[in-house]
């Protein structure tokens, strides 16, 4: 294939290759030149051009095939609008005379057809430059017309059409000639050339006037003729010709129209023409009244559809603002169509007329015109149905009812009626809350105007009304419980008519079938209310004969619809429905058959529908209440079911009795009971299958599964086979096609079960009945007995069967030459290899697929060629791998059809297009690979795709859409999207579905991986638009086909994309689209781009959403988005004048520029969300204002959400405050999240302010709405929401616009409190739930922030007044709220608040207990909910009850539980201002009246209910959870303990705390996040905090009772005497088995499991912030358990908590640059110190014990300290600490061991001799407190090992000087120590220690000269020597003198330092005021633990 892949044809090359795969070269070569032509360079062209010219005309006659010769001949037009036109004239006279050739063999034919097609593509080319010869060639194209055969006929027609193209008004001369010449063969036999006519044709209508003016009625009678017997394509073409015609005659061009003086038509002429064809048909008005006669009345049913797609096309052409401007006109027009007599003659022709006027109605009105517009019409249409209704009430109101004609008018009415109001409905349901002006308006009086109708004569009439009213309310929910009340009302007032009864009952039915569509739903109560009208309509129904069948129907039909609501509301009605079922059918067979004696006709017809009605309700009830469906239930249901069938069986004598006229309602008992049958498990009636054979006389069709007993089986099938034979004709037909269905459906319940057929006589009996339909004529059952021989072999599944079958199949196909047998038999064995699967059928593979191949070869028979196809497809796909040696042939054989088979046969082409997709998906990835036959394979898949994607048929281009999908799937590098892209975007404007849903489904696809280059070659389309010469052709010149006219019937305008893209073009299209499928994979393929773009392109798609936010439902119509009109009118002028006239004039109007509609508008409210989303992933920038400034400023192009903060919030106001529901919960979405995202970020100009204070109005006036009186209440709760939100972000500063919004939550509040039955209900209780939650959650959560603001505060240190400018920058601006300001705004609610919060967790707490416990519930609700709506109650409280609890906790904890004893700690912690309120508080007890319970059982509930909750989620909390449900709940856990009440409560009962502490492990296994665990580590030391305050209260007691026994109170506490820790019963277990999971998890090596495991990696990686806060908590905690325990306790867990507080100190105390302590480090110091300093254990038992274990603690810490190389360096000073806390807290005894002492001192040594001044100033430290210490004993052997080092050390400083401050530290503390030896040496020993001490420090003096050079740090240290000696002087004058006498040398020293000192002292007082002293070391030692 590479090899064509040059501009000339490569000869050589095309002469080695086989014979068959010419034509593929050949057309692989011409697809190149298409492409390459464009892009080459003009001279290289020119060069080449002779012999390009040669070759290509050489082609001509090598007998092309259809697509072939397609490309060549734009290829030839192509070369020479590029290259030299010389040879132009003789190419078309060569052209030419092959067209005259007389030659008429088939052989002949292809050669002819290219020549045809080259005329017309130079012509479309080149147009007018071929002028002065198109008379010539135009005749000769008309003559040859007349002897051509149909391809010729066509595409000739196809020529023609482009030759008038090309040349415009130019042609004039010869329009007339082709009009006559053509028009004829509008009837031809051919479809094919109907189409190309109507092509043709409305080519012609563009310049030639007579078309719609003279000729204009002809015109449109040829169209009705031609409309007669077409098929689909024919349909298209025509009523596009009819309508852009009749289009053209009312709104005529311009050009053409300036040209000649033309008389337009009028609006009623044109229309009426319309009606003829509608009407009348193709008769027309032509023949005389006697010939219309015989033609027979009805109108051919292809003529009414193809007028009504005219009408279609009428409208569409003239534009929305034509049909807003006169749509009353139109509509009264439509309406009359239906109420004609001639269009209602029977009542199916009737209904066949509705359809059609109701599909011109949606299809013009539901897309052309903009929500505005819509209402507009939307009043026409309620005008024009009162307009109606008064006509039929005046005749209905006449007396005289002799009046035949009125009658008429009246059944007349009932069609018109239901047209206008489906529409009406329709067009309310889609405006959805939009519509709100139509019902409030009270001028158009719309329910009025329908609700009279529900009073209509015709029950036809009373329906539509009911369906209108169920789309009013499912749209606007708020009617719904008013309509159904106005209903019920009306009903009871009317209920002596018979018309109310029936139409207010409809009306009501439908009502409550929409419930479901309506999330509020409808108050409980409604349910009880239409139980008792329908009982009571019951109940009189025998009292009047006059309204006895209406009331019956009535009352059944309101049940059924009741049924619709679900389990909930039926549950409590169900025993009375059982009751009524039982009742309306006889008990007993006795009682039967007295009935059938009993009666006339009239009772045998109410009873009938009465039973009817029964079973339809059954069948309500099981589908909608499956939950009810226990088996008593279903036993209760059969006794009437089997009534039912014993009934059935007597009917047909009822009927011979009293009259035909019962078959209808006969008719309709047995349907319902067939419903009812279909719904049950059929287990449930096996036993009654004998009546069951005499009532399905042949409509088992419904039965999914068939009975399992085998003899019945056998008995059903030979009864079929009887009615076969008994039925005749067209009856005949019709039973076989029942009886299909239900074996079909039998055998797939028998294949999904995996059951077997049964016996041998089973099988053979339905083999027959199968083998026999396998030769039908009728194609549907040829279908039927295909699939039913596939399921069949695959429910047998023995391989003898199939291959039995097979070879009868295969048989069949080598003899039959018929059609009939030769389809069916294929269709068979492609059935036998899809159900029997590619392993199953493995060995008949190679037969089946050589019979398909010959079979599909077979041109004589297209009809063959399909059926063979699909099958060959079917097999491809379901044998898989295994077809992969079949895949050459195959795939050679479809191109070699693709490249023959005329394109009219479209069937053959969709077959070869499903084939080539089954054999891309067989072969699979393996098409990414680079081998020869893979290669191969590839490109001809490609070839394959690109002929399908040129075909004229919409079906064949969706085909190669998918198949270019699935490549795309495999091998992404081969698809060229360059082409595909653009080609995508045109069909996104085609006028067919199935082609649009393809496109968008592969666009989604590809912008799933490559949304860049997507979006990129879309625009590539819109800058190519401009450049072409002539928009309606060839869009794009890169797609695979552009040279034919595209799809000509795809709403002739080229694809609009303008700058916004292709994304533009989608968010337009879901205005449009009503397909479900389509609208999602749109709305996926948006979300895949802007995923990958938008936050790149961030302004393009913010302006994208922005557009479609602002179009507000009040925009007018017409304005057009964007800038799309700038971009027509350049494209204007780049045209020639005439061209511009043929095609703007309509594209402007047809073109749909409807506002953006509100769905449209909440999807792009939910993509702004996304976007907020993706840029919080992306970058900080994004919310940081300071930061995306700067980066703006190093690159313009930078862009960054904060920018565009005012944008959104701007959308998001306008969605909150639109007129949809669904939009303002979007909107105040987005505005949460704006929030949450940008509540912190700070503004830079304003320090201390943050940039959303200036949207404070904003946001409040957004809120405002959402708490109106009528605003649903799923919309209030957001609102609350996002108030909660708000307040809580910070943002608001002042306090007056804080007010505002909280005043919106306190007004909500008093809703709250005034109780549950209070508002006037428009909603299920559960709404009303949602809403009170809603607003709780919101105050708690308000609570919460301003409880936490407040605690801020009171910890922060009171602000002193420091220098002005630190104060800015600390505490922001100084207008900021004081810190209480939100709480002094909660505190007033807090009473009332804290009741309910009570209330709505107890609540929550009964919502949760599992099913068992249901009889606990209250009887009659909760606070919040009522036992009806629990279910969807229960979700209610899911979602907001974390932040109650929380809220609850912080609340009994400020007010210490109201406990009396405590009010004095309360009221200390508060401020002044509130120990007030408080006193109020605690004086009542919130819930219940005071007498009852005593404070502390009221507590002790409260507890219980708190901690229930917590342990109850915490438990198990679902993973979809939101984590701040989990963090609220451990922080309510966590506050709730710091009350003393509390921690009693929680320490009393110690199973509790073990309780709670098993629940958090398990919690932290499941939950990752850090910061639940440090929570959880929060909780944990709160519950052991409150267990050891427990236990000291107890020690303490004991300790004042008995006073002798002195160990005992020791011994409490866990443990005992014995030691033993019970797991589970044990707080201390429970504690460190959550403790150690948390230790391991951040700290794997520390278990020796995880350590030794072999995938464990040995590398410590470094602790992040997060965990080593976690562990330094753990080992808190770990190092307070032990005074929980008894001494014998403690040594039970000692041992494991000493080894791992000293593995954590190990493991992280790391040296670090900065000398920071970590947190784990001094933790552990901290724990270390906690345990060696307990008191508990110094008892005789555990003394040894106790002592080994501190002696092991220390040399496990000594020999953890040996440096080793491998380690990373271990923190000298956190050991050297740890020694020194061991030193200094424990007995010399424990650890005065000569080892141990040998150790910690080489370890002090070796930090004396450390290179780390920090280590060294440390380790004086750590040595003096060593030195200190109290048992001399101890620090004697330090003291004299350690103290000579450290002289030398200090005296060495004299000859290496301190550079720097942490130097002079070390020096310092060194100097500090020798002092403290001084002060301890004894009187006798001063001298010689200060002759260490003095002589040092004077070495530190500097002399004069020194002083002035040297470093800072040298002269600190000067300084501090000397003060130092000042110092010392005084202490010891005696020692002192001593030592100076000794040495003079050093007395000289120090005076002149003195002295010098005093000089420099005096000049510095001379200048300036004292500095203070700064001698302390700027760098201060952290953490002390002494």
């Amino acid at each position: 294939m590479e090899l064509a892949h040059s501009l000339l044809l490569n000869e050589e090359a095309l002469a080695q290759i086989t014979e068959a795969k010419r034509p593929v070269f050949i057309f692989e070569w011409l697809r190149f030149l298409d492409k390459v032509l464009v892009a080459a360079n003009k001279t290289d062209v020119k060069e080449k051009q002779k012999k390009l010219v040669e070759q290509l005309t050489g082609l001509i006659s090598s007998s092309p095939g259809p697509p072939t010769r397609k490309l060549l001949a734009k290829n030839l037009a192509a070369l020479y609008s590029i290259g030299d036109t010389f040879t132009v004239f003789q190419t078309l006279d060569k052209c030419n005379d092959i067209i005259k050739s007389k030659d008429d063999t088939a052989a002949y034919l292809p050669t002819k057809l290219a020549a045809v097609a080259c005329v017309g593509a130079f012509y479309e080319k080149m147009g007018r430059m071929l002028g002065s010869s198109f008379p010539e060639t135009v005749n000769n194209l008309l003559k040859s017309l007349k002897s051509a055969e149909s391809q010729g006929r066509s595409e000739i027609l196809m020529s023609l059409q482009k030759v008038l193209n090309g040349l415009g008004g130019a042609a004039a001369s010869c329009h007339r000639d082709i009009y006559k010449n053509a028009r004829s063969l509008l009837t031809d036999r051919s479809m094919a050339v109907r189409c190309a006519v109507a092509k043709c044709l409305l080519e012609l209508q563009n310049e030639a006037v007579f078309m719609w003016t003279a000729e204009l009625e002809n015109v449109a009678t040829l169209c009705f003729k031609a409309l007669e017997n077409s098929n689909y394509g024919v349909r298209v073409a025509v009523s596009k010709l009819l309508g852009t015609v009749m289009a053209t005659a009312l709104i005529p061009k311009q050009a053409t129209v300036m040209r000649q003086n033309v008389k337009r038509a009028t609006l009623e002429e044109v229309l009426e023409l319309m009606a003829t064809g509608f009407l009348r048909g193709g008769s027309g008005f032509l023949k005389s009244g006697g010939e219309m006669l015989k033609v027979g009345g009805s109108v051919n049913r292809e003529v009414r559809v193809g007028v009504t797609q005219a009408y279609v096309v009428f409208v569409t052409t003239l534009g929305g603002q034509w049909l807003e401007r006169n749509f009353a006109t139109f509509l009264s027009h439509v309406l009359d169509l239906v109420s004609h007599p001639r269009a209602t003659q029977t009542h199916v022709e009737a209904v066949y007329s509705r359809r059609c006027v109701s599909f011109i109605l949606r299809a013009t009105v539901g897309s052309l015109l903009g929500e505005k517009a819509q209402i507009a019409a939307a009043k026409d249409i309620c005008q024009a149905i009162g307009k109606q209704m008064k006509a039929v009430e005046a005749v209905v109101n006449d007396a005289n009812s002799e009046n035949k004609s009125g009658a008429a008018d009246v059944a007349a009415s009932q069609h018109v009626m239901v047209c206008a109001l489906q529409e009406l409905g329709s067009l309310v349901q889609s405006l959805n809350a939009t519509a709100s002006p139509l019902i409030q308006e009270p001028s158009i009086g719309l329910l009025e105007t329908v609700t009279s109708v529900l009073l209509h004569p015709s029950m036809a009439a009373r329906l539509a009304a009911a369906w209108c009213l169920r789309c009013v309310a499912v749209a606007l929910p708020f009617q719904l419980t008013p309509f159904l009340d106005r209903c019920a009302e009306r009903l009871n007032n009317l209920k002596s008519s018979p018309e109310a009864v029936s139409g207010y009952s409809f009306a009501m039915a439908a009502l409550l079938g929409g419930v479901h569509q309506c999330p509020l739903g409808i108050p409980h109560a409604k349910g009880k209310m239409v139980v008792s009208i329908a009982e009571d309509l019951l109940r009189t129904a025998a009292q009047n004969s006059r309204l006895s069948l209406q009331r019956t129907q009535a009352g059944w039909l309101l049940l059924g619809a009741l049924m619709t609501l679900g389990p909930s509301v039926v549950r409590y009605h169900l025993p009375k429905m059982l009751l009524l079922w039982r009742n309306v059918f006889p008990r007993s067979l006795k009682e039967l058959e007295a009935e059938k004696a009993r009666g006339d006709s009239f009772t045998w017809q109410v009873t009938l529908e009465g039973r009817a009605g029964a079973l339809c309700a059954m069948r309500s009830f099981v589908a909608h209440c499956p939950e009810l469906l226990t088996e008593d239930v279903i036993r209760k249901l059969m006794t009437p079911i089997e009534c039912a069938m014993t009934m059935m069986s007597h009917i047909p004598s009822v009927i011979k009795a009293h009259g035909a006229h019962l078959k209808a309602s006969a008719a309709m008992v047995r349907l319902r009971l067939y419903d009812i049958l279909a719904l049950l498990p059929p287990k449930t009636y096996e036993g009654l299958f004998v009546i069951m054979m005499i009532v399905f006389f042949l409509a088992l069709g419904c039965r999914k599964r068939i009975i399992s007993q085998l003899k019945t089986r056998l008995q059903m099938l030979d009864h079929f086979a009887e009615c076969v034979k008994q039925a005749k004709g067209v009856r005949q037909q019709a039973v076989q096609l029942n009886i299909f269905t239900a074996v079909l459906s039998a055998l797939k319940g028998l294949a999904e079960n995996k059951s077997t057929l049964g016996p041998e006589e089973v099988r053979k009996s339905a083999l027959t009945l199968v083998m026999g339909a396998l030769d039908n004529p009728n194609p549907i059952l040829r279908c039927a007995a295909g699939e039913a021989l596939g399921r069949m072999a695959q429910v047998v599944g023995e391989a003898s069967f199939i291959a039995r079958m097979a070879q009868y199949s295969f048989d069949k196909l080598k003899s039959a030459r018929d059609v009939v047998s030769r389809t069916g038999h294929s269709l068979a064995l492609g059935c036998l290899h899809r159900y029997v699967g590619g392993i199953g059928s493995g060995q008949h593979l190679k037969t089946s697929v050589s019979i398909l191949l010959a079979l599909a070869q077979d041109g004589t028979s297209p009809e063959v060629q399909t059926w063979s196809l699909h099958s060959l497809a079917l097999i491809v796909d379901s044998s898989g791998p295994m077809y992969r040696g079949y895949v050459e042939p195959t795939l050679s054989l479809v191109l070699t059809l693709l490249l023959t088979v005329p394109p009219s046969h479209t069937e053959v082409h969709q077959c070869l297009g499903r084939c080539l997709g089954a054999i891309i998906t067989t072969v699979g990835p393996e098409l990414q690979g680079n081998g020869a036959t893979i290669s191969t394979i590839r490109s001809s898949c490609l070839v394959g795709c690109a002929i399908t994607q040129d075909h004229s048929d919409s079906l064949v281009q969706a085909a190669a859409i998918s198949c270019l999908q699935q490549l795309h799937m495999f091998a992404p590098r081969h698809v060229n999207l360059s082409s595909l892209v653009p080609s995508l975007c045109v069909h996104l404007c085609s006028s067919h579905l199935l082609l649009r849903r393809a496109a968008v489904a592969c666009l989604r696809q590809l912008a799933q991986r490559e949304a860049a280059e997507v979006c990129e070659y879309a625009m590539s389309l819109a800058k190519n638009a401009g450049d072409k010469e002539n928009s309606g052709i060839n869009m794009n010149p890169f797609a695979p086909g552009a040279g034919s006219r595209r799809d000509a019937h795809s709403r002739h305008q080229g694809v609009n994309i303008t700058e916004t893209g292709l994304e533009g073009v989608l968010f337009g299209m879901l205005d449009r689209e009503t397909d479900r499928k389509l609208c999602s994979d749109i709305h996926d393929t948006l979300g895949h781009m802007l995923s990958s773009l938008a936050v790149e392109n961030l302004s393009h798609w913010l302006m994208l959403c922005k557009d479609v936010l602002a179009a507000s439902s009040d925009m007018s119509t017409a304005a057009p988005l964007g800038g799309g009109k700038d971009e027509e009118s350049e494209k204007k002028d780049e045209m020639d004048d005439d061209t511009m006239f043929t095609t703007l004039g309509e594209e402007d109007k047809s073109k749909p520029s409807v506002a953006p509609r509100w769905a449209t508008r909440v999807f792009a409210a939910d993509c702004l969300c996304r976007v907020i989303m993706l840029c919080e992933n992306a970058n900080k920038a994004h919310f940081d204002l300071a930061l995306a400034r700067s980066a703006r400023l190093k690159n313009p192009k930078n862009d960054f959400l904060v920018l565009h903060l005012s944008d959104l919030i701007r959308m998001a106001f306008m969605a909150a405050t639109d007129h949809s529901n669904q939009l303002r919960m979007a909107g105040l979405q987005a505005l949460e999240d704006i929030i949450k995202k940008f509540a912190s970020v700070p503004e830079p100009e304003f320090p201390g302010h943050v940039i959303l204070e200036q949207y404070q109005a904003n946001v409040g006036a957004a809120l405002r709405p959402a708490f109106s009186q009528d605003t649903p209440s799923d919309i209030t709760a957001k609102a609350c929401q996002v108030c909660s939100t708000w307040i809580g972000s910070g943002v608001v500063s002042d306090l007056n616009d804080l007010r505002r919004v909280h005043n919106l939550l306190v007004s909500s509040l008093d809703k709250v409190q005034a109780g549950k039955g209070s508002s006037s209900q428009l909603y299920r209780e559960s709404a009303t739930t949602m809403e009170k939650l809603a607003v709780l959650k919101a105050w708690a959560e308000v609570y919460v922030v301003a409880m936490k603001i407040k605690k801020e505060a009171e910890t922060k240190p009171k602000r002193v007044l420091k220098s002005t400018e630190e104060d800015e920058d600390d505490f922001g601006s100084i207008d900021e709220l004081p810190p209480d300001s939100l709480i002094t705004l909660v505190q007033p609610e807090l009473p009332a608040l804290s009741r309910l919060w009570l209330a709505a967790l107890k609540d929550y707490a009964l919502l949760t207990l599992p099913a068992e416990f249901a009889t606990q519930l209250p009887p009659d609700g909760g606070a919040f909910y009522t036992p009806e709506t629990i279910d969807t109650a229960r979700l209610h409280y899911r979602n907001s009850w974390a932040p109650i609890l929380h809220a609850v906790a912080l609340w009994l904890n400020s007010t210490g539980f109201n406990a009396s004893e405590s009010t004095e700690e309360t009221a200390a912690a508060m401020p002044d201002s509130q120990k007030h309120a408080t006193s109020i508080i605690l004086n009542q007890t919130p819930g219940t009246p005071p007498t009852t319970k005593s404070l502390q059982e009221i507590n002790k509930d409260r507890m219980h209910l708190i901690l229930g909750v917590s342990i109850q989620f915490l438990c198990s909390p679902r993973p979809e959870e939101p984590v701040e449900h989990v963090t609220s709940c451990l922080q309510a856990l966590h506050t709730l303990l710091d009350s003393p009440c509390a921690r009693i409560h929680i320490a009393e009962d110690q199973l509790l705390g073990v309780e709670l502490l098993s629940v958090l492990h398990r919690l932290l296994l499941t939950w990752d996040p850090p910061s639940v665990q440090l929570l959880v580590t929060g909780v944990v030391q709160q519950i052991v905090r409150a267990a050891q305050d427990y236990l000291q209260e107890k020690r303490n007691t004991l300790n004042e009772d008995d006073i002798e026994e002195k160990e005992n109170p020791l011994a409490l506490g866990e443990g005992g005497e014995s030691g033993g820790l019970v797991p589970g019963k044990s707080l201390v277990f429970a504690a460190m088995e959550l403790l150690m999971f948390i230790l391991v998890r951040h700290m794997p090596h520390l278990s020796s499991k995880v350590s030794d495991s072999p995938s464990h990696i040995a590398a410590k990686s470094h602790l992040s912030e997060e965990s080593a806060r976690l562990v330094a908590a753990t080992v808190t905690i770990l190092s307070d358990l032990p005074s929980l325990c008894s001494p014998a306790g403690c040594m039970t867990i000692l041992p494991t908590i000493l080894f791992l507080i000293t593995r954590v100190l190990k493991e992280t105390a790391v040296k670090s640059a900065d000398n920071q302590v970590p947190p784990p480090v001094s933790a552990a110091l901290q724990g270390i110190k906690t345990i060696v300093t307990l008191p508990t254990v110094k008892t005789d038992e555990t003394q040894k014990q106790w002592t080994g274990l501190i002696r092991s603690t220390l040399a496990s810490i000594l020999e953890y300290s040996q440096p080793e190389a491998s380690k990373p360096i271990l923190d000298e000073v956190s050991i050297l600490t740890a020694i020194a806390l061991f030193l200094w807290s424990a007995s010399t005894e424990i650890i005065g061991v000569q080892s141990l002492q040998n150790g910690c001192m080489n370890r002090f040594k070796s930090a004396l001799n450390s290179c780390d001044p920090w280590v060294q100033a440390k380790c004086y430290q750590l040595l003096l407190s060593v030195f200190q210490h109290t048992n001399r004993a101890l620090s004697t052997p330090y003291i004299h090992s350690l103290a000579p080092i450290m002289v030398e050390k200090l005296k060495a400083v004299e000859r290496s000087r301190p550079n720097n401050n942490l130097e002079l530290l070390a020096v310092q503390e060194g100097i500090k120590v020798l002092e403290t030896l001084v002060a301890l040496g004894e009187e006798q020993n001063r001298v010689q220690l200060l002759a260490l001490l003095v002589p040092t420090l004077i070495s530190y003096l500097l002399n004069e000269n020194a002083f002035a050079s040297a470093s800072t740090a040298s002269k600190d240290l000067h300084e501090f020597a000397l003060q130092n000696l000042m110092h010392i002087g005084p202490l010891y004058p005696h020692a002192f003198k001593t030592v100076m006498g000794a040495a003079p040398e050093l007395k000289t020293r120090l005076e002149t330092a003195v002295r010098a000192s005093q000089a420099s002292k005096a000049k510095a007082a001379a200048r300036q005021p004292p500095p203070t002293v700064h001698s302390t070391p700027t760098i201060k030692l952290k953490t002390s633990f002494f």
